[in-house]
């Protein structure tokens, strides 16, 4: 066939020549840079979460509130596993052992300010989703929900320029990026 000498990067080919997902994981992006499989498909992931989240506000703001909740709750679902998943064991190897004495370097400050603030948009963004829930104790509970929303949606957003920030630093024109 014609296509049989062309590199493939279709996820289903590569689970079925049998590729664990490690070896998924870890072969060449799709984006031209020198990120790896891993990578590439985390800046997707939360490109399009970052989306599902400002879905969700589009709904608060057109008044269609049960579904804005179910929108939300799977977009801080989804990001809590993405982060979970695909960023904290790549800080904890990569960046964490340089810290505090490398952290005046681009790579580590970029990426050191980026879970910083990612931290605290994954902490606050899922308390904001319990409570929308109705799964907070009531002594944790607040009455000026939208300001509250509207932080968390800020942060999601700071969290996800940052995001496409590190993958930059990372990856765009680094000949040998770390990988994990």
């Amino acid at each position: 066939m014609i296509f049989d000498n062309m590199v493939k990067f279709d996820l289903i080919y590569l689970i079925e020549r049998g590729d664990s997902m490690d070896e998924i994981l870890h072969q060449p992006g799709f984006f031209g840079t020198s990120a790896n499989f891993a990578a590439d498909f985390t800046l997707v992931m939360m490109i399009l979460i970052a989306s599902l989240f400002t879905v969700g506000v589009v709904l608060a703001v057109k008044k269609k509130y049960d579904t804005h909740r179910w929108v939300q709750t799977a977009a801080a679902i989804l990001n809590a596993i993405m982060v979970l998943w695909m960023m904290v064991l790549p800080y904890r190897d990569f960046v964490a052992p340089g810290i505090p004495a490398q952290l005046a370097e681009r790579f580590h400050a970029i990426t050191t300010l980026h879970a910083f603030v990612g931290f605290f948009a994954l902490t606050f963004g899922l308390f904001v989703t319990l409570r929308g829930n109705g799964l907070v104790p009531k002594a944790l509970k607040f009455k000026n929900y939208k300001a509250f929303m509207r932080v968390a949606y800020g942060l999601y957003m700071l969290t996800t320029i940052l995001g496409i920030w590190v993958y930059s630093t990372w990856f765009v024109g680094n000949p040998n990026p770390p990988t994990y």
